[in-house]
């Protein structure tokens, strides 16, 4: 069956170690956009994160960010779907990073609220480009919905925090592991998965005319929904165990690979 949409993760997927779109994924994004396939992006990144890469590809499409909390066109700005947590059950886990005193960051009208600023912000800036906010302890009060939040740790430390959060809160939150030493949590309504089926619905294609490419633990629930679900060659076990088939790794041009053999052939 013809492939009408991709849907594409960003970090570790369509960028490579050094945050880059390669010339060869560009032009193969560009045929496939050419042929008349949807091509997106779906990433747990802000939208604002996001946005230049969008640009970069001339995608003019709504984007799937923070892990499907929000689906925003990349041009107009129009939102199609928004999901953020429930404030108080943000406010239950703010109060459980306070307590074991885990670093969190939270994400509240496309920016990034911290108590103070220090090294886990300056990597996530140095990735993501976006500053953060530091408002003391203002951030455990939770005063708005958060689209997301987000820990950070040790590779280790990353899964205690994680099978913590899984032990107190069970399905009321979506919590995933996405790089090694990130714990990412949302709403139990928002993952890449369910905002794919989301955006094929309203563009009218059906799952097995989706090819959805990713890598990690945020990438699990789009890659086991789209009838074409690609594996990077640097995917997670999980990830390459739920996928259709399985392409090079991002900085072998993965991404470009898996259009051209799958979609532009």
């Amino acid at each position: 069956m013809t492939i009408k949409l991709v849907a594409l993760d960003l970090d570790d997927t369509l960028l490579d170690s050094k945050l880059a779109v390669s010339p060869r994924a560009c032009e193969a994004i560009c045929k496939a956009i050419a042929q008349g396939v949807t091509v997106t992006i779906a990433t747990g990144r802000m939208h604002r994160s996001a946005l230049p890469y969008a640009r970069q590809l001339g995608l003019d499409v709504p984007l799937i960010t923070y892990n499907g909390a929000l689906i925003k066109s990349s041009l107009s700005g129009e939102t199609l779907l928004h999901q953020p947590i429930d404030q108080e059950l943000a406010r239950q886990a703010l109060t459980l990073c306070r307590e074991h005193g885990w670093y969190i960051q939270s994400y509240i009208n496309d920016e990034i609220y911290v108590t103070e600023l220090g090294k886990y912000t300056e990597v996530y800036r140095r990735i993501s480009g976006v500053p953060a906010i530091a408002v003391g302890d203002r951030l455990y009060a939770a005063e708005e919905r958060p689209n997301k939040l987000l820990a950070m740790s040790t590779e280790q430390g990353a899964l205690e925090i994680r099978n913590t959060f899984h032990s107190i809160f069970g399905h009321k939150l979506n919590i995933v592991i996405s790089k090694p030493t990130y714990v990412e949590i949302t709403d139990p309504l928002a993952n890449k998965g369910q905002a794919l089926a989301f955006l094929a619905a309203k563009l009218g294609i059906d799952r097995e005319e989706i090819m959805a490419v990713g890598d990690s633990g945020n990438d699990l629930d789009m890659v086991k929904y789209a009838g074409w679900g690609v594996a990077m060659g640097n995917a997670t076990a999980a990830v390459k165990a739920a996928a259709r088939l399985e392409t090079l790794s991002n900085d072998a041009d993965g991404v470009a690979e898996a259009i051209e053999k799958y979609v532009l052939s």
